[in-house]
């Protein structure tokens, strides 16, 4: 089992990368092995809607590394993905990664693989939900399988505002506990 855990914070050891590593101490537990990215190690730019990938598959004109950490993606069997709430949603260098993404969806390359979400806001309510379905939907669009938890339906959540407060958020940490654990389950499965 190989999985690629993406925190797609603009802080490296942030709250979001606290949550993850609780996800990723159980997947290792399991047997997993785990390689964690942070997505400010990597300079992906947004899509610029051109289609040349339609015509050649893997071939874009835009000179970043998208395409490395995409093709990373493809070669695991779960994807676990953390971000902090912006506004309502996963933060815009995230979302830059969803969009490009429209490379491997011609062939379903990730198909089947299993995803987890983690999110992270400032206030209770305050987006988590929502930040969550959006990394839900990347997963559905690519026909992937989500990994779920009881009273945990979108992944593991926690409410944290100051760098490191999360450590402080028993509950939000159990959930992503539980996220690494499910996900290990299914992988076993397929």
């Amino acid at each position: 089992m190989k999985v690629l855990a993406i925190n797609g914070s603009p802080r490296k050891k942030g709250n979001t990368q606290i949550l993850l590593d609780a996800a990723i101490d159980e997947l290792r537990k399991a047997g997993a092995e785990v390689e964690s990215m942070s997505i400010t190690d990597f300079d992906i730019k947004p899509c610029n809607g051109c289609r040349r990938c339609y015509q050649k598959l893997w071939d874009c004109p835009i000179g970043d590394d998208a395409i490395k950490v995409l093709k990373k993606m493809t070669y695991s069997d779960g994807l676990l993905v953390g971000s902090p709430v912006y506004f309502g949603g996963v933060t815009a260098q995230l979302k830059a990664l969803f969009d490009r993404s429209i490379m491997p969806y011609q062939v379903l390359d990730f198909s089947d693989k299993v995803g987890g979400a983690i999110t992270v806001g400032g206030s209770p309510h305050g987006g988590q939900e929502l930040a969550a379905l959006e990394i839900a939907s990347f997963f559905m669009c690519h026909d992937m399988v989500i990994a779920t938890t009881k009273g945990e339906v979108l992944g593991g959540m926690a409410t944290a505002n100051d760098l490191g407060e999360v450590r402080n958020n028993k509950e939000g940490l159990e959930s992503a506990r539980n996220l690494g654990i499910r996900m290990a389950k299914l992988m076993k499965k397929r």
